[in-house]
């Protein structure tokens, strides 16, 4: 490679090392203007003067404030999603059953019971009539996401015989609501002060899990 190929090549990684930064840059700012102002609330131009670039740089990177919303909604979503599913391995061999279903339920808890995660589904909520399409994003990606990989766990959990179920879809749901509904619903309607604390969490999900395997535990 030439010395001129490698510098342009050099100066074409920096520019989209560049690129990539100032498109974080604009979601960090873009989230936390949305989720403080609402959507009608929300300005472009103060996104732009807050992440640091111009205005045109803003549309250059997302065509519209709609397009920036949608954006913000999927990657929390996902993200949130990926922290619950993705670090929870197989239980080990001999490993205690009530215990492994306890920390997957504290950890569901502890991901979902966040200010930012309840703002974020408080202001979707609220622009449901206006964009219909991002509750459902935020359903399939979240909670149906949840359900259907809890489900494929009690599959394998059932076919090691460790609990007995015959729909994992109904029992995952069951899981689901003994552990999130009371904290969640709590969370929602009365603000971020109502997020319990962790021991509370803790105690709660345990309780959740009790119930559960005394329906579905091997007897």
């Amino acid at each position: 490679m030439t010395k001129a190929a490698s510098a342009d090549l050099m100066a074409g990684v920096e520019g989209s090392h560049r690129s990539a930064r100032k498109r974080r840059a604009i979601l960090d700012a873009a989230t936390e203007v949305f989720l403080t102002g609402g959507y009608l609330g929300a300005s472009m131009d103060e996104i732009a003067a807050r992440s640091a670039v111009s205005k045109q740089t803003v549309y250059k990177h997302f065509a519209s404030k709609e397009a920036l919303f949608v954006e913000i909604v999927t990657s929390m979503t996902d993200e949130a999603s990926g922290k619950v599913l993705n670090e929870m391995p197989d239980i080990g061999e001999g490993k205690d059953l009530a215990e492994y279903l306890l920390n997957y339920a504290y950890r569901q808890l502890t991901v979902v019971l966040t200010p930012r995660i309840m703002q974020l589904r408080r202001l979707v909520i609220g622009e449901v009539s206006r964009f219909p399409e991002l509750a459902r994003v935020l359903y399939e990606r979240g909670p149906a996401r949840a359900l259907e990989a809890l489900a494929a766990l009690f599959i394998r959990l059932a076919d090691r015989g460790l609990l007995v179920i015959d729909d994992p879809l109904v029992a995952a749901s069951q899981f689901n609501w003994l552990i999130m509904s009371a904290p969640l619903n709590q969370a929602m309607l009365l603000g971020d002060e109502a997020i319990p604390k962790q021991a509370e969490l803790r105690r709660h999900a345990a309780d959740g899990v009790r119930v559960f395997l005394a329906a579905y535990g091997r007897q």
